[in-house]
């Protein structure tokens, strides 16, 4: 061999201990970067970009499986815009090639991916590929997720030194997110414990039922990540949960909502008192009644899934994995459901984020547990100062009132003027009169709020929850105030029929995709108001009903007034007066 070959061949040598030093060197790189941060997000977003840099990849990905171990729960590409992933649409969930590495965990290298059994081709927009090369990342001694590589730069293919780069990369990796996940478990850890104190202090401090209920689903809310949080609570007479708090995407709209027992994930978690996920609620089959409705709709309605995640409500693009915790201390159903769901392409609710989950909703069960222990006990100490009262009118007062009236009634007879004994008779009945109605008033404080039946906060809801089936949907129900305590027996039958009325109307005339109803009690009146997107009322139609709606409020003292707003549709309100013959 001459010399100027031998110089050649040890030149080509010393290239490739070069470019291998180099190649060592930045897997080494790539290995502290990832292994330097621990919020999980990052460390996922390093690993794929990483591995890309490392093996000349123009697209990379990683997949992270579900607790299923059948589909990605989440899915972080490199190479692609925002633009191009807008277009490609959903976001895949293992099935064809990218379920080859799910479900036999090896690593797997192609020259063209497209010739391999498993490959369904892609999605329209989706960018041309050829060469693959999928690794599988291990978290201890569970398969976390998958690394996709795909398009060497320069038309070459992916070749036994990039596996055995990327292999490298993923122990490393395993490893990182398995540190990224502990630091991640004792902070929300410590955010639960924060959490549980701030609402047993709410309720050592007398708050509000609603309040509680408030601080329970924010606080969910943020430690999760959530964009939708709600608690849904059973109400009697109701055929499925009421959604009494909400927050987050379109929370307005879901205030109020009948959440049927079955087919949703709220009802499973009710009815069987334990925690139910779904990586995305809306189209998961163990829970039919979750998204769309089945028949006729009007074009372009917007409906809303029974848990208010359906495909074709508000913010369909937004929610993705959704979990449903029971609120009770043990099996059997809960006293409420609490929702949460993260926005789509976010990490499903694992294992690991479930048990605090669940602590937090026992603590909470015992919140609202004493809230109710508390109301009871303020009307059991309403009622017993309501008896109390009576019996020192009867006892002292109606005594002295009598005794004070047979010293007048003796003492009229002596005297002589005809004038002053008129006058001294007169008021021997204005005390006989008074009597009677201090009588009157003893009665009603011993009777009041002891009568049997239902109140008007569960007739109502109750009206509405019958008129879903006539109307398509479940009409959004909110109420507030004093609603059973406040509004007098004879308005509150008045409200009941007026609902029903309006409620029917609507279900046969507007035609309408969404119908609103607010109750509210303060202020000396209580206020129906009952609203749609309907149709409206036509001049010509007939208002005979109407009438007899306004007749009802005029009975009462009140007022009924019908609006139609620009937009389209009906609002219809209904006032009273909070106190009888006003």
């Amino acid at each position: 061999m001459r010399l100027d070959e031998l110089l050649d061949e040890l030149q080509v040598r010393i290239d490739e201990v070069r470019g291998t030093r180099d190649r060592v060197h930045s897997l080494l790189e790539a290995v502290v970067s990832v292994g330097r941060e621990l919020d999980l997000a990052q460390v996922l977003r390093r690993i794929v970009e990483a591995a890309a840099l490392l093996v000349d990849a123009e697209y990379g990905a990683l997949g992270v499986i579900g607790p299923d171990g059948r589909r990605l729960a989440q899915f972080l590409t490199v190479g692609l815009t925002e633009d191009e992933i807008a277009d490609i649409g959903p976001l895949p969930a293992g099935h064809g090639l990218l379920g080859e590495v799910i479900h036999h965990p090896e690593p797997l290298r192609l020259t063209d991916l497209k010739a391999h059994s498993s490959s369904h081709g892609f999605p329209a927009h989706h960018p041309p590929m050829r060469s693959f090369l999928g690794v599988p990342i291990r978290v201890r001694d569970e398969v976390f997720g998958n690394l996709y590589l795909t398009d060497k730069r320069g038309g070459v293919d992916f070749d036994t030194e990039d596996e055995t780069v990327i292999s490298t990369l993923s122990v490393a990796a395993g490893v990182a997110i398995d540190n990224a996940r502990l630091y991640e478990g004792a902070q929300r850890q410590q955010l639960w414990l924060r959490a549980n104190a701030e609402i047993t202090e709410s309720l050592l401090s007398g708050s509000s039922r609603p309040a509680v209920l408030e601080l329970i689903a924010l606080r969910a809310q943020e430690i999760t990540g959530a964009r939708l949080a709600h608690i849904a609570v059973p109400v009697e007479g109701v055929d499925g949960l009421v959604v009494e708090f909400a927050s987050g995407t379109d929370g307005a709209d879901r205030q109020g909502l009948v959440v049927p027992v079955d087919g949703t994930l709220s009802g499973a978690a009710h009815r069987s008192g334990k925690p139910v996920t779904a990586m995305r609620a809306w189209d998961d089959g163990r829970y039919p009644a979750q998204g769309p409705e089945p028949g006729p709709h009007a074009p372009g309605a917007d409906r809303l899934g029974a848990d208010g995640l359906g495909a074709d409500g508000p913010g369909r693009d937004r929610l993705g994995p959704a979990v449903a915790v029971p609120l009770g201390t043990g099996g059997g159903e809960s006293r409420g459901v609490l929702l949460l769901s993260r926005p789509a392409g976010e990490p499903a609710f694992g294992e690991g984020e479930l048990e605090p989950l669940v602590a937090f909703a026992g603590q909470a069960a015992l919140a609202l547990e004493l809230a109710e222990r508390r109301r009871d006990a303020e009307q059991i100490a309403l009622l017993e100062e309501r008896d109390r009262i009576a019996r020192d009118l009867h006892d002292l007062a109606i005594q002295r009132l009598f005794a004070t009236g047979m010293t007048l009634q003796s003492a009229a007879r002596l005297v002589e003027h005809e004038g002053a004994a008129e006058r001294v008779g007169r008021a021997v009945e204005d005390l006989d009169e008074t009597i009677k109605i201090i009588r009157s008033t003893i009665f009603g404080l011993r009777t009041k709020d002891r009568e049997s039946g239902p109140g008007l906060r569960a007739r109502a809801a109750r009206a509405v929850g019958d008129a879903a089936a006539a109307l398509g949907h479940p009409p959004r129900l909110s109420m507030e105030g004093l609603l059973d305590t406040e509004v007098p027996p004879q308005t509150a039958d008045h409200v009941v029929a007026v609902l029903g009325e309006l409620l029917s109307n609507a279900a046969r005339h507007a035609g309408a995709t969404r119908v609103g109803v607010a109750l509210q009690a303060g202020q000396g009146e209580i206020v129906l108001t009952v609203s749609d997107d309907g149709s409206g009322i036509p001049p010509q139609g007939r208002r005979s009903g109407l009438r007899n709606l306004d007749e009802r409020a005029r009975s009462v003292g009140g007022s009924f007034t019908v609006e139609l707003p620009e937009e389209g549709g009906s609002r219809l309100v209904w006032r009273a007066p909070l106190t009888e013959g006003t």
